[in-house]
């Protein structure tokens, strides 16, 4: 019993905060202003902490399967939700579409920021001189011909026009997450039934939430490249709102799933009146 009373309480909060509309109209402004300032957290963080490290357990763990992450929890979240209200498969898929279509955009993305990378790029080979020890920095001589991946196995070093593809996951996916679990506080300030596995996996969709968030500030802290990351990040804030604020709010069809919650409420509103009219019928019988 006390667990579950932890349990309401810390979902109800998070419910609150999620669904305020203050909170989800400048949650991505307040995003922008730590990807455009959090570079700055460099000044004052130990380039000796265990988060200065690529190779640390929340980096290979969390940070290289970021939207497989974020799609498991949201995903599972949005189904058991919509499910549990409407009792349709076919409007659960349509939520679930809107992860599918984020998903889509994202890898395409990817893949012409990955052309533009080599298509700009070249190839440098690093030679190790006294001038370089001297200096403290490294000579390169460039290397006609080299595509990025022959360069990259040859041990070369590669430079070309770049965009963070981690701080845009990660923008892209803070935004999602925000957006897909603003609907559970109107859902449960409706008499939603909200009973032990819809509030944990809305609990661990907060705290992914959070750990994006945490992941984003200590690649800014501690890798801060400055234009490849506000570029991420703007392309983050960009892909949310052609979808979120643009596209998705055409209203449902075979070529948009609409926005979260559309068509979830008014179900649960029509049952709750449904379930009042018979309430007063027997009443006065």
């Amino acid at each position: 019993m006390f667990l579950n009373t932890v349990l309401v309480v810390l979902t109800d909060l998070a419910a609150r905060l999620l669904g305020n509309h203050v909170f989800r109209r400048h949650f991505h402004l307040l995003l922008s202003a730590v990807v455009m300032f959090g570079p700055a957290l460099s000044f004052w963080v130990s380039q000796h902490s265990v988060f200065a490290k690529r190779s640390h357990f929340l980096y290979r763990m969390f940070l290289r399967s970021g939207w497989g992450w974020t799609c498991i929890f949201v995903g599972s979240f949005v189904f058991l939700l919509s499910f549990s209200i409407s009792r349709s498969l076919a409007l659960s898929i349509r939520h679930l579409s809107r992860l599918g279509l984020a998903g889509g955009l994202w890898l395409s993305f990817c893949k012409l920021l990955d052309y533009l990378e080599n298509a700009t790029g070249s190839c440098y080979e690093p030679l190790i001189t006294n001038q370089e020890i001297t200096n403290g920095q490294p000579l390169l001589v460039l290397r006609e011909g080299e595509s990025k991946s022959e360069c990259l196995k040859a041990g070369m070093l590669w430079r070309g026009y770049e965009v963070s593809e981690d701080v845009f996951l990660l923008c892209l996916c803070c935004l999602l997450l925000a957006e897909e679990t603003a609907v559970f506080g109107p859902y449960l300030s409706l008499g939603g039934v909200s009973d032990a596995p819809l509030r944990i996996l809305f609990l661990f969709c907060v705290l992914l939430l959070w750990l994006w968030i945490f992941l984003l500030l200590c690649l800014l802290a501690y890798f801060p490249k400055f234009p490849t990351q506000l570029l991420g990040g703007a392309l983050g804030c960009l892909s949310w709102r052609g979808l979120y604020q643009g596209w998705y709010r055409l209203g449902p069809s075979w070529y948009c799933p609409g926005r979260p919650g559309l068509g979830l409420f008014n179900t649960k509103a029509s049952s709750n009146e449904a379930e009042a009219t018979q309430l007063s019928h027997d009443h006065c019988n």
